[in-house]
C-alpha cells in the first residue's frame, strides 16, 4: 500500500470511525492477513458517504425512514382520528408502488439504513408483500432492516408471507387489554384479532424484534399499565408506553397525559428490582428490564422529555410529502417533484432544503400546532370523501370524560348484568352488552298511536308579545326583530311536524316509521306554575304548551315520535323568544299522556 493510499485511508476512517478505530487499525494493519482484510471493508465503508441532503443544521443524520402506504384504516382510534372522522386523498394522489421504490432508493443509496411502513393501516394496501420483496432488494445498498408498524387486525395469516418477503421488525398497537374498552377505543370490534396477530409474531422465526405499543390516556387505560407489564414475564417482547400526544381532531387535553415518569413510578413500586436496560441507537424509547422477565418495557416521552437531540426520522406520508418532524406542520412534496420528471439529484436537492428547515426541537406541548397539522393517520405513526366514525352512545354509570362522553366499561358490564338478574332488561342492550336496534321483525303490523305534551316557561313580556296582549311597544328593535322571524306558534308547529319524521335520524336505535298521521298544537297558557314549585308565588306562571299526537301502522310503537314532536317544538320557541327572554326561558313537563295499540296494550297518564 503506498503511502499516499495509506494516508488516505487513514483519514477517511478517522472521520467514519473516529480516532479509536484508527488506533486499532494502525496496530493491526501491518500484522496479519485478517488485519489486511478489515482495512478493506473500512475502505470500502469510507467510501460510501453518507449524503449531506440527510443532515439537518444541527448535524443529526437521518438514517430512518417512514414510509406511510395509506391513509386508510380499519380502525377508528380516537387519539389517531377526528370523530367526525377525515378528508381522504383522491386515489391518483397516493404513490404507487414503483414510486415508493423509487423513493426508498434515493434514500437508502442516501444513507438511510431502517424503514420503516405505516399507514393508516398499511396491511390495508394490496400488493403489500410486493413492496416488501422489493425494498428486501435494497439491502446491497444499505439498508439493514424493513420494520412495520400495524394494528393486527389482519395480520395473523400474512404475516409469515411478509417475513418471508423480508420484513424484520414488527410493531403491534394494542392499547387495552380489555375485549369492551378495546371498542370503545377503536370504535371497532377486533380484540381477539389482535392477540392472535401478537401470538403469531412471537412464534415467528424471522422476526428481530417484536414491540407492542400502548398509548397511554389517563382515566382510561392508566389501570392497565401493571397488566401489560405481566406480559413480559414469558413473551420476548418489548412492550412501548407511549405518552397520549395532540394532533388535529383528537381533543388532547393535558389532564389526560401522563408523565412517562408516573408510570415508571406505578411500575417502581410493584417491581423494585427494575434496572435501566441500554437502548439502542436513536431510540425513542427509555429501556428498563424487570430481572427474570423475558421482555422488556419502553417508555415514549414525547411530550413531557423530548428526544428531539438525537431523533433520525423523516417520513414520507401516502401522498408523497415528505415531513421532518411529527410535530410540524410544514410538508415538502415528492409526489409532485417525481412527476414533472425530477431526476434523483433534484428530488435529493428537494429533501435536502426539508432536512435543513428541520427545527432543534418541536414546541412544547402547550404550544404544538393541532390546527394545521395533519391527524394522526395521515400522517403515518401510529375521495375525497370522508371517512365517517360511527359516535358511540353515553353509557349509565360516569367515571371520567373521553371527547366529553361519559363511560366507564367494567361498571357498564355490571351494571348490565345486575339488570338482567333483578328480571329488568333494557331492550337496547343485547346479551353482550353493548347497544343494538331491538328486533321487530316478528311482530305484526297493527295501528298505534302517541301523545305527548310539554311546556316552556316564559316570563309576561313574552306570553303578551306571542297573544298580542299588553303595551308591548311596536318600534321596539327587539320586538321588531322577534316578529321579523314570522309568527311563532305557527314557525314552532311545522318544526314540531318536521323534527317528528326526522325522529330516526336523531335517536340512533330508533326504528324508522311510516307515519300516517301528524297532529301538533301549541297553545299559550296564563296561571300554570311549575310541578316543582306548586306555592311559589314568584314562580313564572305564562307558559306555551305543546301537545303533539302521531299515528302510524306499524310493528312499533310512535311514542319517541311524540316525544320528539313537541321537544323540537318547545326547542323552536325558545329560539324565536331567546331575544326578548332567552335568560328567563325553561322548559320541562315532556310526558307521554297517552298511546294505544302494541302488545302491551293502550296507556293513559293518571288512569
Amino acid at each position: 500500500m503506498t503511502y499516499q493510499r495509506s494516508s488516505w485511508l487513514c483519514s477517511a476512517i478517522s472521520r467514519k470511525y473516529g480516532p479509536a478505530c484508527l488506533r486499532y487499525y494502525s496496530q493491526n494493519t501491518r500484522t496479519t492477513p485478517r488485519a489486511k482484510a478489515q482495512s478493506k471493508i473500512a475502505l470500502i465503508d469510507a467510501q460510501s458517504q453518507f449524503s449531506p441532503a440527510l443532515v439537518d443544521s444541527f448535524h443529526r443524520r437521518h438514517d430512518y425512514l417512514r414510509i406511510s402506504l395509506t391513509e386508510r384504516c380499519n380502525l377508528r382510534c380516537f387519539y389517531c382520528m377526528p370523530s367526525e372522522g377525515v378528508e381522504l386523498s383522491p386515489a391518483h394522489h397516493i404513490l404507487t408502488d414503483d414510486e415508493i421504490i423509487r423513493l426508498a432508493n434515493l434514500f437508502v443509496r442516501s444513507g438511510v439504513t431502517k424503514i420503516r411502513l405505516t399507514g393508516g393501516e398499511p396491511t390495508v394496501r394490496k400488493g403489500l408483500d410486493g413492496i416488501i420483496r422489493r425494498l428486501n432488494e435494497l439491502r446491497p445498498f444499505g439498508l439493514e432492516s424493513i420494520g412495520m408498524t400495524t394494528n393486527g387486525i389482519a395480520l395473523h395469516r400474512r404475516l409469515p408471507l411478509y417475513i418471508e418477503s423480508g420484513l424484520t421488525h414488527l410493531n403491534l398497537s394494542l392499547d387495552t387489554l380489555d375485549p369492551f374498552k378495546f371498542e370503545i377505543m377503536t370504535r371497532r370490534p377486533g380484540h381477539d384479532a389482535v392477540l392472535r396477530s401478537l401470538d403469531t409474531a412471537i412464534h415467528s422465526q424471522g422476526l428481530r424484534s417484536v414491540k407492542l405499543n400502548v398509548v397511554v390516556v389517563k382515566g382510561l387505560n392508566d389501570s392497565e399499565v401493571l397488566d401489560f407489564v405481566k406480559l413480559t414475564a414469558d413473551k420476548n417482547i418489548s412492550v412501548r408506553f407511549i405518552e397520549f400526544m395532540p394532533f388535529t381532531g383528537n381533543k388532547w387535553d393535558k389532564a389526560k397525559m401522563v408523565p412517562s415518569s408516573q408510570l415508571l413510578d406505578i411500575i417502581s413500586k410493584e417491581y423494585p428490582s427494575i434496572t435501566r436496560a441500554p437502548d439502542e441507537l436513536n431510540d425513542t424509547a427509555r429501556s428498563w428490564k424487570i430481572p427474570g422477565y423475558a421482555g422488556s418495557l419502553g417508555f415514549i416521552s414525547s411530550m413531557s422529555d423530548h428526544f428531539c437531540s438525537s431523533c433520525n426520522r423523516l417520513r414520507l406520508t401516502a401522498d408523497g410529502q415528505i415531513k421532518v418532524c411529527l410535530f410540524d406542520a410544514k410538508e415538502v412534496s415528492l409526489r409532485d417533484e417525481m412527476r414533472r420528471g425530477a431526476s434523483d439529484g433534484e428530488l435529493l436537492n428537494v429533501i435536502g432544503r426539508a432536512v435543513q428547515g428541520k427545527q432543534e426541537k418541536h414546541a412544547g406541548m402547550e404550544d404544538i400546532d393541532v390546527i394545521t397539522n395533519r391527524p394522526m393517520i395521515l400522517i403515518g405513526g401510529i375521495q375525497p370523501r370522508k371517512c365517517r366514525v360511527q359516535s358511540w352512545p353515553s353509557l349509565p354509570t360516569q367515571s371520567y370524560l373521553l371527547d366529553n362522553t361519559p363511560f366507564l366499561p367494567h361498571i357498564y358490564r355490571r351494571w348490565s348484568s345486575s339488570t338482567s338478574q333483578s328480571g329488568l332488561r333494557l331492550t337496547h342492550i343485547g346479551s353482550d352488552g353493548r347497544p343494538c336496534m331491538v328486533d321487530v321483525g316478528n311482530k305484526d303490523a297493527t295501528k298505534r298511536s302517541a301523545t305527548a305534551s310539554g311546556r316552556i316557561y316564559i316570563p309576561r313580556s313574552a306570553y303578551d308579545l306571542i297573544t298580542g296582549s299588553g303595551d308591548a311597544d311596536s318600534t321596539d328593535k327587539t320586538i321588531q326583530k322577534v316578529r321579523s322571524k314570522g309568527d311563532v306558534i305557527s314557525v314552532a308547529q311545522l318544526a314540531a311536524i318536521m323534527g317528528c319524521k326526522r325522529t330516526a335520524d336523531l335517536i340512533p336505535l330508533c326504528h324508522p316509521l311510516q307515519i300516517s298521521n301528524v297532529s301538533v298544537t301549541l297553545t299559550p297558557e296564563c296561571g300554570v306554575r311549575p310541578v316543582e314549585q306548586p306555592g311559589d308565588e314568584d314562580a313564572s306562571e305564562y307558559t306555551i304548551k305543546c301537545t303533539a299526537t302521531v299515528a302510524c301502522e306499524g310493528k312499533t310503537g310512535v311514542e319517541m315520535e311524540a316525544l320528539t314532536a313537541v321537544s323540537v317544538g318547545l326547542l323552536t320557541v325558545w329560539d324565536m323568544l331567546k331575544a326578548v327572554a332567552g335568560k328567563e326561558m325553561k322548559i320541562g313537563e315532556i310526558i307521554v299522556t297517552h298511546k294505544t295499540g302494541g302488545k302491551s296494550g293502550d296507556f293513559t297518564r293518571g288512569s
